[in-house]
């Protein structure tokens, strides 16, 4: 598998700045008879906003919610039916885990998708998400956006969330 200009899978362009997504360059269309097996892996969090007080515990919180409410909404598409990745004693993660492991793993548990991304919060008020998504059988990247989102509330992270599995969702692949 080779990189693409949108850095597949390389965590220092995961979270790059900018402010706008990008479209895709090929979209795959879909059997809508049968449901697409979906690997995700937990995102990655980053906190850059400098703000006095210690939110990790808040960050996880909304981040474990995120990640819980997008399996479940992937799921009950019924586009998609994911597909659980063993990595061991530690949670997989494109940060601290080889690519070709990851997507190793992601095969080797049946996943024709993986989904992974991170989130970035750059201040008080902004936050960058960006996700990604490979095709294991093709190995393109399907999936590829860099979205801002407002605030660092519940309300806030729920919206982004939602907005990134109707994305998701939408997308076409064919077996």
């Amino acid at each position: 598998m080779k990189n693409t200009k949108s850095g597949f899978l390389n965590p220092g362009v995961l979270l790059m700045a900018a402010g706008a997504f990008w479209p895709l360059e090929g979209q795959l269309v879909i059997a809508q008879s049968q449901a697409t097996a979906l690997a995700i892996v937990d995102f990655n969090y980053n906190d850059t906003s400098g703000e006095p007080a210690d939110q990790a515990a808040a960050h996880q919180t909304r981040l474990s919610a995120f990640m819980q409410a997008i399996r479940g909404d992937l799921t009950s598409s019924g586009k998609f039916a994911l597909v659980l990745l063993a990595c061991g004693p530690d949670p997989c993660s494109i940060t601290q885990m080889p690519t070709t492991e990851i997507l190793e793993k992601a095969r080797q548990a049946g996943a024709r998708l993986l989904l992974y991304g991170g989130i970035h919060k750059v201040s008080t008020l902004i936050q960058w998400a960006k996700v990604q998504a490979v095709d294991l059988k093709t190995g393109n990247l399907v999936f590829d956006r860099l979205l801002t989102f407002r605030g660092d509330t519940d309300d806030a992270w729920q919206r982004a969330e939602a907005f990134v599995a109707s994305q998701v969702t939408a997308l076409e692949i064919s077996n």
